[in-house]
């Protein structure tokens, strides 16, 4: 049981609230209600949010790539890094930095993540005796930590459009459609011995790595969860799709497959406004992640034309090279601003910026990943953070205006509890296994270095 001074309800801000919270899911809510024994005392509670896109990691890679180098530095050269770093991971080096990211994403704020997990082979190319060792890597990370996990393998078959072969250094992703449903079936077994919040779903990961037969069967294949891809993210994707297949990326998908609530579009940065509204009209979630968009100079999202439109959208922490949820939503209206040099964008109407975001996102992200979240309310799962509303940055703040300096004033460290899925995992502003997760990262790194 759980009592607030005050909580975010579907209705709007109410005061002493009482939560009664049973199998991980939020039973009962009683307002005006005095605080019990044994009740988790806590200022300010809110529905935490889903983190929708991840690739766990890349967080121990963070700051390596900030070095400017001979001729323009862009996403690709970046990703030539990554592909170097990736080479010399372990399933027990990916395991540590997964629990050690979903730790970190939990005392920022987030209950839940979309770990878009395309490394599935050793170094070399050649599958594990078990196809699914480095998902159940994922799994172990997730126990662990107890964040609500939404795992979804990627399909990785070619290195770029036109079914180009896929480079030495792609060698770990690589599937064709039969190995990959496999892989996911057998992932989806090995997900049993998670919570029963955990889930499962399919991400082809960009028109550009597979095909459109390809996609057409793996389609046909799923039998549930959500699907998630990357699309438009960069010009020169834009530019070699359209040239393949003779269509805008945004474009060719909507026009190609049955797009609708189930699919979250990653990065769909670089969108006509037709493209725009009709993605928005379609129910998929744009999935946005603004701090590495912003690091990679992928550009910004469409973001005013979108919400006008009624499109739903969440946030995610993509490379991980810093995590922080206040910081993501503040890079999102800052993108807009920055663009169109105005103040205040990402509101239809008129309306508090930050309860926008935030309330957006948290019903965004929970449909992308397939969580029933996103609002404190009976029967949904309880996916719940406090805040500290006495905080200096946060204290001279009415009800009304708390998001508001969440997204634009304060950071994470107002976070004081969280709960993914009822599991308290998050106490006084620490991971209830801080310390140990720690010293085994720590200890990955070590490894990592000495290589």
């Amino acid at each position: 049981m759980i009592h607030a001074k005050q909580a975010l309800l579907p209705n709007g801000w109410a005061q002493d609230v009482h939560l009664t919270i049973i199998d991980g899911t939020i039973n009962a809510i009683d307002v005006g209600a005095k605080a019990q024994n044994g009740d988790v005392s806590v200022d300010t509670l809110l529905p935490a949010l889903a983190n929708l896109h991840s690739h766990s990691f890349q967080r121990a890679m963070a700051g390596m790539t900030e070095y400017r180098t001979a001729g323009r530095d862009s996403f690709w050269t970046w990703r030539s890094l990554m592909y170097r770093f990736i080479e010399h991971l372990t399933p027990e080096h990916i395991e540590a930095i997964a629990a050690l990211v979903f730790m970190e994403m939990q005392e920022a704020g987030y209950a839940s993540v979309g770990e878009f997990h395309y490394v599935h082979h050793q170094s070399d190319g050649t599958p594990y005796a078990k196809l699914s060792e480095l998902s159940e890597r994922i799994f172990a990370a997730a126990s662990e930590t107890g964040i609500g996990l939404t795992h979804l393998p990627v399909l990785y078959t070619y290195g770029g459009a036109e079914k180009s072969a896929l480079s030495s250094a792609q060698g770990r992703f690589g599937n064709d459609v039969t190995r990959y449903v496999r892989l996911v079936e057998e992932a989806r077994s090995g997900l049993q011995n998670l919570a029963v919040d955990c889930r499962i779903g399919i991400a082809p990961h960009s028109l550009r790595a597979t095909s459109p037969e390809d996609l057409e069967l793996v389609l046909q294949a799923r039998t549930q969860g959500p699907i998630h891809i990357h699309i438009s993210e960069q010009p020169k994707e834009v530019a070699d799709i359209q040239e393949w297949l003779g269509a805008r990326p945004v474009e060719w998908l909507l026009n190609a497959a049955d797009v609708d609530e189930n699919w979250c579009l990653i990065h769909a940065t670089h969108m006509t406004d037709v493209e725009t509204r009709a993605m928005a009209k379609s129910g998929a979630v744009a999935g946005l992640c603004p701090i590495t968009e912003a690091n990679l100079g992928d550009g910004p999202f469409n973001g005013k034309i979108f919400l006008e439109s009624g499109g739903a959208f969440g946030i995610g922490s993509d490379s991980n090279v810093n995590i922080s949820l206040s910081e993501e939503l503040r890079t999102l209206e800052y993108s807009q601003r920055l663009r169109d040099l105005s103040r205040n964008v990402l509101v239809v109407g008129e309306g508090s910026v930050g309860q926008t975001l935030y309330t957006g996102a948290a019903r965004g992200g929970a449909q992308a990943l397939g969580r029933a979240s996103g609002e404190i309310r009976v029967g949904n799962l309880a996916d719940l953070v406090a805040i500290d509303s006495t905080a200096p940055t946060l204290c001279a703040l009415q009800p009304a205006q708390i998001l508001d300096g969440l997204v634009f004033a304060a950071n994470d460290t107002v976070v004081t509890d969280l709960w993914s899925a009822g599991r308290h995992t998050v106490k006084a502003g620490r991971h209830t296994a801080r310390d140990r997760i720690i010293a085994n990262y720590r200890k990955a790194i070590t490894d990592l270095l000495a290589i």
